[in-house]
């Protein structure tokens, strides 16, 4: 359409940006929004968590879980300003990124050559819902970059059928342990998914299934 904005300029459909971050989630999630979170362990090793890391932040859940990605492109002004937030640990003390400590263009791109995800990233998720194509635009609202903690989480656009936020998270615990953790608060974003509301969850949880099984697979 003409005059139409571009997808990167749209504004994400909900107010609560980062929440998924927030250690109580399940019990205070942002009002209205329903919350949910998913923790599986995935491997163990370095090796496991290298590709599991690799592939979170390259859209590789999503693409091995069936979606069809589509990058939207958007101006340098755009995403050279975006930044990897400051996180803190148990105790309070902020964790200095990765991409802090060994420089800024080191470790940026997958295996496949695919850039690694920044705040600001866009793209067009393709889902199938009850048979169907269904187009979910999505935007890069935080990442994690810290030595054992890697992941981002993307907020929904205009005309994703869902409102709310989503965050998919690789961690390295202290045995070796590798873990996918999954949180998420959402609602329908137009009264005729209102309509579908409860097929809408059983999708919704028929692919947090998935993405939880995609990263146990071959490394290689």
């Amino acid at each position: 359409m003409a005059g139409e904005m571009p997808l990167w300029e749209k504004p994400v459909t909900y107010g609560a940006i980062g929440g998924t971050k927030a250690a109580d989630l399940l019990t205070y999630p942002p009002k209205g929004f329903r919350p949910i979170e998913r923790r599986r362990r995935i491997g163990h090793g370095e090796n496991r968590f290298a590709w599991a890391s690799a592939q979170t932040m390259s859209w590789g859940i999503q693409r091995l879980s069936g979606f069809t990605v589509d990058v939207v492109d958007a101006p340098a002004a755009v995403t050279d300003q975006t930044y990897v937030p400051v996180s803190f640990d148990d105790d309070g003390r902020p964790v200095e990124s990765v991409a802090a400590e060994t420089g800024a263009g080191e470790d940026t791109f997958g295996g496949d050559g695919t850039s690694f995800l920044i705040p600001g990233d866009t793209a067009t998720l393709t889902i199938r819902f009850l048979g169907i194509p269904v187009t979910a635009p999505v935007r890069v609202v935080y990442v994690i970059d810290e030595p054992n903690r890697k992941g981002f989480a993307y907020g929904t656009l205009r005309g994703h059928p869902e409102s709310g936020e989503e965050a998919f998270v690789v961690e390295r615990t202290d045995d070796g342990s590798v873990w996918l953790t999954i949180s998420a608060f959402s609602r329908p974003s137009a009264w005729y998914w209102w309509v579908l509301s409860i097929p809408l969850r059983i999708a919704q949880e028929q692919y947090t299934r998935r993405y939880l099984k995609v990263l146990a697979g071959p490394t290689d």
